[in-house]
């Protein structure tokens, strides 16, 4: 993003055109693979992705398993190398290791040291960033405290569950007050209270201004918490945008339902039913022209309890971008473990 701005210190001043520092951008980032025993082949896990995240939003990388989603995390934090491509966090290119300084990262399946206890993982981590001791004992504390596991301080990670190694990951991915964090899948494990625990950490880091990059196939989570997200499938990249962008489409149907309507009502309404389904005493249908489909209801004596517009959700446009194609196999029909 570019913002022009006119200087006025002198009549002869020429525009100046100011560069906005982006959190994330990647510029035709690709990775091959070499697949095959004997004669190994290629096989794209990325390609030509382009993807631009600003600072201090919340942004989702969805796909199925296989799509690429930790493929390119795994590049952003230089665990590998792309084939072709190049990316920024912070402005910097990622030759320049000072910006992991700045970074905090949970990958997918995080495995610790299973001999420390929470309280000093967490230690040893911020020391890494180098925190001193009281700042990082003090740290430690807050965050463990702050994702649930103060009670299990002391517990060596060899005895959590695989939903508190979860919670840690995240612990730790914050340990240095990181400007921007990058989650790998950050809901994995967790049961519905982690995971309800986790969107609310989320969501208090975004209140902080902090930029959220988290990779994800559970489509609720990303509708809750995402400002945009982009689709991955194959390695490619389907689409790109605001939440309210890609769910803003014309309303198609409304939803009607009805109380204990009577089977004359039901048979009237026939020819204006898109779907019906009973539950109970109530019948819910989808209908077109909600006008006349109200009109013929109400005459035929049936009492309207609601109407309401059946929108698109994220789980439509997902859908649609991915289609019913083999998503969670590789190019080359093998399953793809390293890169989802």
């Amino acid at each position: 993003m570019t913002v022009t701005a006119i200087c006025s210190l002198s009549h002869r001043s020429s525009p100046i055109t100011i560069i906005e520092m982006l959190a994330v951008e990647t510029f035709d980032l690709t990775k091959d693979y070499k697949t095959g025993f004997w004669r190994k082949r290629p096989r794209r896990a990325l390609s030509g992705l382009n993807l631009k995240v600003e600072l201090g939003e919340t942004f989702g990388l969805l796909g199925p398993n296989g799509a690429g989603k930790s493929t390119t995390l795994k590049i952003l934090f230089k665990l590998i190398f792309p084939t072709v491509g190049s990316a920024r966090i912070l402005g910097r290119d990622l030759s320049d290791l000072s910006v992991h300084a700045r970074v905090g990262y949970l990958p997918e399946n995080p495995n610790f040291y299973d001999h420390l206890s929470a309280q000093e993982f967490l230690e040893f981590a911020g020391q890494l960033f180098g925190l001193d001791g009281n700042s990082v004992r003090g740290r430690a504390h807050q965050l463990l405290e702050r994702v649930g596991l103060t009670e299990c301080k002391d517990l060596a990670i060899r005895k959590f569950s695989k939903g508190m190694v979860q919670r840690l990951g995240i612990a730790q991915a914050l340990i240095n007050a990181p400007e921007v964090i990058f989650l790998d899948e950050p809901m994995s494990g967790l049961d519905p209270i982690g995971r309800r625990e986790v969107r609310n950490l989320i969501l208090d880091l975004r209140r902080e201004g902090k930029t959220i990059f988290f990779s994800t196939h559970i489509l609720a989570d990303a509708e809750t918490l995402c400002d945009r997200v982009a689709i991955l499938n194959h390695g490619c990249l389907l689409g790109c945008g605001e939440l309210q962008e890609i769910l803003r489409m014309d309303v198609s149907a409304t939803e009607m339902v009805l109380e204990s309507p009577t089977a004359r009502a039901l048979e009237e309404l026939q020819p204006y039913v898109r779907a019906m389904v009973r539950t109970g005493d109530r019948v819910r249908v989808e209908v077109a022209d909600v006008n006349e489909a109200l009109s013929v209801a109400l005459a035929a004596g049936a009492r309207v309890a609601s109407l309401n517009p059946v929108k698109s959700s994220l789980e439509d446009y997902f859908m649609a971008q991915v289609g019913g194609t083999d998503i969670g196999a590789s190019a080359d029909g093998e399953a793809a473990s390293d890169d989802d």
